[in-house]
């Protein structure tokens, strides 16, 4: 009798109750690992041979790929211990001494701690506190922290010196989720292992296994939507095989877990795929309601969608993707014809909308309504030509509307490097009446040509393209001073005071504004100058700083014309006199006094008189002492 089955049979006899799946069928040593971790198991076996074993073990992989397992499996082969063999290895099939306990989390020298509720570095000071203590019974103290990445910084860094220096009993293993949370300092001391994510063809192998030792009858096709839905993860699969035998009553079948997770029938999926290529738009949505009304998710149909035209579009690169076990025979067959026959355009377009039709549908509060939309809208795009065909078909019709026999150079791919097109890029979707065209057997948007009026040629490849008139503000702006007098005009002191005090502008015009801001400018200016602007002058502006000095500020600038007029000042004659009579005195302000219409008219006459030489004081300047 087996350990699993002996397990299942002292459950029963003492009534201590049924034992989930994900729990019964952990596995228990290293063979067991080998689904979908090999490149692991191997690096460890090479590693326990040669007795290469590292101080500390970081694992991380998604949730239910085996972490904490793997940990538990590690600790019992660091202290494996049976009558013949002494010393750590990976052979594990005969249960050792310390095996049982450690693999139910029990034993004193294998210490388990969940860093989600231990995160503080009093925890830590306890761990490093206890390491300098050997081992009680086992050949290692082992420390396995689950969700390092919770540790708090402090945490971290109270553990580095003796993750760096531990003692030779001791032995840290850490497992997680988000490995990108953890210091670089912490994972350069670790031998790093990614578990990845379990394949659906190995899980459907694992759930095929054990659902003949429970003896289940369990359906193929069951199986493997159970595989699509666990996304990697062992433990999340096991637990809807767990769910699905007692949704079935002791049976899996495809129809009860289709009902279970809200799925589609994956064979009405390849259907709607159908009527979605042909582009008929009333087969989709009768099918869409159908599978609606039987219970199906309209997210879960449209990501079904998208999974089968990720399929047809991989088959057309990837033939050996069909020999997945994880698909139906449907899946299979169809998508390998949809393959030879569907273009990649096409498929690639009917991605793109299901990508932003998929959150459109689980963001609206009528889910059905919004995927019904998004099947529409496939449909219809589903006889679109791609651009290079509807570019080809202008030419053509540019071509023959001018009169001319020879092909579009455009098509002809000789001469130079350039590309001529003769057309313009105003279009319309209807083709003159007097020109020939095929028939297609589904709807299609055929082009017409409109003539140049501009009798000049194009240059080669180009399109030309009148460009559009930026708008036109209703108050002119050219300079940081206008800003200001706007805010002025507008009575906004505050924005006025900030403006004048930490705006430095580069370059200004309509619509931008570049700025450079002094040190103390408030975090908000930029954004309240953007919205103040777009409300005054009625345009949107873009307003962002720049690493260029830019002008002064307008409170600089007024300081310095100051300065320099103070300084002007002093260097007068006549100034530098009364300074020099009266000790003490000094210039505290200039003020230029506006000329009388009488100075004004003197001033327009030609001079009698040479003028005054530079730094004089002039008639009209008012100097304070």
């Amino acid at each position: 009798m087996s350990d699993t089955e002996r397990q299942s049979q002292d459950a029963a006899s003492t009534g201590t109750g049924y034992r989930v799946l994900a729990r019964k069928y952990r596995p228990k040593d290293f063979t067991d690992l080998m689904v979908g971790q090999e490149p692991m198991v191997r690096t460890l076996t090479n590693a326990f041979e040669t007795g290469r074993i590292a101080q500390a073990y970081m694992l991380t992989g998604v949730r239910g790929v085996g972490k904490t397992t793997t940990a538990r499996i590690l600790a019992r082969a660091l202290n494996y211990k049976t009558p013949a063999i002494d010393k750590p290895t990976i052979d594990l099939r005969v249960p050792g001494d310390h095996c049982q306990a450690i693999m139910e989390g029990r034993h004193v020298d294998v210490i388990e701690m969940d860093a989600a509720s231990h995160t503080g570095i009093d925890d830590i000071r306890e761990i490093i506190e206890q390491v300098r203590y050997r081992p009680v019974s086992a050949r290692y103290k082992v420390y396995i922290i689950d969700e390092v990445h919770m540790l708090s910084t402090q945490a971290f860094n109270g553990l580095l010196k003796t993750l760096e220096e531990p003692p030779e009993h001791v032995k840290f293993i850490f497992a997680t989720t988000e490995i990108r949370k953890v210091p670089i300092t912490v994972l350069s001391r670790c031998q790093r292992f990614d578990l990845r994510r379990i394949s659906a063809s190995d899980l459907v192998g694992l759930f095929t296994t054990i659902s003949a030792k429970e003896g289940i009858d369990a359906e193929p096709d069951a199986l493997a939507m159970i595989a699509r839905a666990a996304e990697g993860s062992a433990r999340d699969g096991l637990s809807l095989l767990d769910q699905a035998i007692a949704h079935g009553g002791g049976a899996v079948q495809a129809e009860a877990v289709r009902g279970m997770l809200g799925l589609a029938d994956r064979a009405r999926i390849v259907d709607l795929f159908q009527h979605v290529i042909k582009g008929d738009v009333a087969a989709a949505l009768a099918e869409f309601e159908a599978q609606y009304q039987a219970g199906a998710n309209p997210v879960v149909v449209l990501t079904d969608l998208a999974d089968f035209t990720h399929l047809v579009t991989r088959l057309k690169y990837v033939p050996d993707a069909a020999n997945d076990p994880s698909l139906s025979e449907v899946e299979r067959t169809k998508a390998a014809e949809f393959a030879q026959g569907v273009a990649v355009t096409t498929l690639s377009r009917i991605w793109q909308m299901l990508l932003k039709g998929i959150p459109e549908t689980e963001s609206s509060s009528r889910t059905a309504g919004a995927a019904e939309m998004v099947l529409i809208r496939l449909a219809h795009a589903a006889h679109l030509p791609a651009p290079e065909d509807a570019a080809r078909r202008l030419a053509e019709l540019s071509d023959s509307s001018s009169g001319g026999s020879r092909p579009s150079p455009a098509l002809s791919g000789n001469g130079g490097g350039g590309t001529h097109v003769p057309y313009q890029s105003s279009v319309t979707a209807r083709a003159p009446e007097n020109t020939p065209r095929p028939q297609p057997s589904g709807p299609t948007a055929t082009l017409r040509a409109v003539p140049n009026p501009d009798p000049q040629p194009l240059q080669a490849g180009r399109i030309e393209m009148k460009p559009a008139e930026a708008p036109k503000p209703l108050v002119p702006v050219n300079s940081i001073a206008d800003i200001v007098n706007l805010a002025a005009e507008k009575r906004d002191v505050k924005l006025k005071a900030l403006v004048r005090n930490f705006v430095r502008p580069v370059k200004i015009e309509a619509g931008r504004l570049d700025v450079n801001l002094t040190e103390g400018a408030p975090p908000t200016l930029l954004n309240e100058l953007a919205v103040k602007l777009k409300e005054w002058t009625g345009i949107h502006w873009i307003v962002s700083t720049s690493r260029e000095a830019g002008e002064p500020t307008l409170v600089e600038a007024e300081a310095k014309a100051k300065e320099q007029q103070v300084s002007d000042a002093r260097q007068d004659p006549d100034v530098a006199a009364i300074l020099a009579q009266f000790p003490g005195a000094k210039i505290i302000d200039v003020r230029v006094r506006a000329p009388t219409p009488e100075e004004e008219a003197e001033e327009a006459k030609p001079p009698a008189v040479a003028e005054s030489e530079e730094g004089d004081i002039l008639p009209g300047d008012d100097i304070e002492f």
